[in-house]
């Protein structure tokens, strides 16, 4: 099996802390060039330092907002003029705030779908003719398993995760034919801090313990424990490796078995 990423170019997004920054490390491990992208230039420095040099990759960030699409557009336009070549492109980006959708305010959707899908959406035009001239691209979108059925109090994220899975899977049958891959990794509860983060949230809204919070969400997962972030990224990174090349257009859940169905 071929999991050698040397001499391969990869964006890793959000990858400054939680499963961004696991992907980021594990492409690495695997002989990747990586590009950080995070909005903390402190953080960025600190992570690439952590990053492995053992095959001579070449590690970089860009700090930017996903917040500023606009922004955004410019600074990999710039990038892509001093590195014209990208292989793999790992859209992730942290989830909207957790309340029903029926309470959420228009401003909230159209703020997630700006972090979300625009943002993938600059960044995959941005990226694609590179993955063309390769006849090399792995488009690897970290979304959530609510694409595949929503979860309950995250009514924005559920809509906009939605969009950008339909989104994703067109792109897949636009681009098979240039050896482009597209695919979804769905991480289930995860250690990260968002996790921490709702669990919380859900405690102060509910009056009971954070202890109890998470154990009920134990309870829905038949392995009896939260993923660790580095169990999502060796999905992202198998997908990303040559050995992943006639997968396209799939939602890969990594969530312990909780998702009801197939």
């Amino acid at each position: 099996m071929n999991l050698d990423l040397k001499n391969k170019q990869a964006i890793v997004c959000g990858s400054t802390q939680g499963i961004g920054k696991a992907v980021a490390i594990e492409l690495a491990n695997m002989g990747a060039h990586v590009t950080l992208v995070a909005r903390n230039e402190e953080s960025l420095k600190a992570v690439k330092q952590e990053l492995n040099t053992s095959s001579g990759q070449l590690h970089s960030y860009l700090c930017v907002d996903f917040s500023k699409p606009n922004e955004l557009k410019q600074i990999i336009e710039a990038y892509l003029q001093r590195q014209p070549i990208v292989h793999i492109l790992v859209n992730n980006t942290g989830g909207p705030a957790a309340g029903p959708a029926h309470l959420a305010k228009i401003e909230e959707f159209t703020s997630a779908f700006n972090n979300h899908l625009i943002c993938n959406h600059i960044l995959v035009q941005a990226c694609l003719e590179s993955m063309k001239n390769a006849k090399y691209g792995r488009i690897i979108n970290i979304i959530s398993t609510s694409v595949k059925a929503p979860l309950p109090n995250l009514g924005v994220s559920n809509t906009i995760r939605a969009a950008v899975g339909n989104w994703a899977k067109t792109l897949a049958n636009e681009l098979g034919k240039f050896n482009i891959t597209v695919n979804n990794v769905l991480p289930g509860a995860t250690s990260t801090v968002r996790l921490k983060s709702i669990i919380e949230n859900k405690a102060i809204k509910s009056g009971h313990s954070v202890s109890l919070i998470s154990d009920e969400m134990l309870a829905e997962i038949p392995m009896g424990r939260f993923a660790e972030a580095s169990e999502v990224a060796n999905a992202v990174a198998f997908l990303a490796s040559p050995a992943a090349s006639y997968i396209n257009g799939i939602n890969l859940p990594v969530d312990g078995g909780r998702t009801a169905n197939l």
